[in-house]
């Protein structure tokens, strides 16, 4: 998913340049991907930055298939992108089979592409696969973060529940803001790393008809991916299973934010 508008950071943060030799984040997502088993790729974008997406993706990656999506072409128009779960629906055409959806503007980590990958062939209807992040290795050095946290039971997800304001303490403790208390270092976060069966389309189709009604005059109302899985779980519709991963999740948020995660890559490549 690269279609965000990146407000805060204040440009095309997918392209923005994390690695040594140029890459963008989106650029360690294809290549970790590829390197896990995945066959193709489709980038979901906006129009007004397709180009310079293309541009960037060139032909550095071979004879990979690489397609290209254009979220504010599906659906009612409007400024702001609906969200992440109609980002995945804009898709639905050039999907035909077990998919990964990920940010194209996070850095999750080789392994957790790999831990994830190696079940996504097996997933069948009405099942899931979220990645899980230890909340302690997806905080930043300074500052305050959203997160979903997870309750898990034996590997399966049980609720998601977006919680803002995170942050580091001196002590070393784990504070939110909202709803207010503590967390612990090991609580499971997820970072938007899911794998589905492909009907999920049609679940997906149903329940942005239905939002799309209900805030069609709602220029800020989001189709979020978190909030459909809690609805479709909640109706028994979809069981997730959440694959750990130890991976430390690296992303920027403003532009001060970009040398910090230049260096964290920098360091996490070099182990390989």
């Amino acid at each position: 998913m690269a279609a965000g508008l990146g407000s805060r950071f204040g440009g095309t943060k997918q392209l923005a340049v994390v690695g040594a030799d140029g890459e963008a984040f989106i650029d360690f997502a294809i290549r970790d991907a590829v390197d896990a088993g995945v066959g193709r790729v489709v980038l979901i974008v906006r129009s007004d930055i397709k180009d310079d997406v293309q541009c960037h993706i060139g032909d550095r990656y071979g004879d990979l298939e690489i397609s290209y999506v254009c979220q504010d072409e599906h659906g009612p128009p409007r400024a702001k992108p609906w969200g992440t779960a109609h980002a995945v629906l804009a898709a639905a055409e050039e999907v035909d089979g077990p998919f990964v959806v990920c940010n194209a503007d996070d850095y999750y980590g080789r392994s957790t592409y790999e831990s994830v990958v190696a079940r996504t062939s097996g997933l069948e209807a009405g099942q899931a696969l979220l990645g899980g992040f230890r909340l302690e290795r997806t905080l930043p050095e300074v500052g305050e973060v959203s997160r979903g946290i997870c309750t898990v039971e034996a590997d399966e997800l049980v609720s998601l529940v977006e919680t803002h304001g995170i942050s580091r303490r001196q002590d070393g403790s784990i504070t939110a803001a909202e709803p207010p208390g503590m967390l612990t270092p090991d609580a499971v976060a997820s970072m938007n790393f899911w794998a589905f069966d492909e009907q999920i389309f049609d679940q997906l189709e149903a329940a942005f008809e239905r939002f799309a009604r209900k805030h069609d005059d709602d220029e800020n109302a989001e189709f979020l991916l978190p909030s459909l899985v809690d609805e479709l779980m909640s109706s028994s519709e979809l069981k997730v299973k959440v694959i750990p991963t130890d991976e430390a999740w690296v992303g920027v948020t403003n532009p001060a934010d970009l040398e910090i995660a230049r260096r964290r890559i920098s360091e996490l490549r070099a182990s390989l």
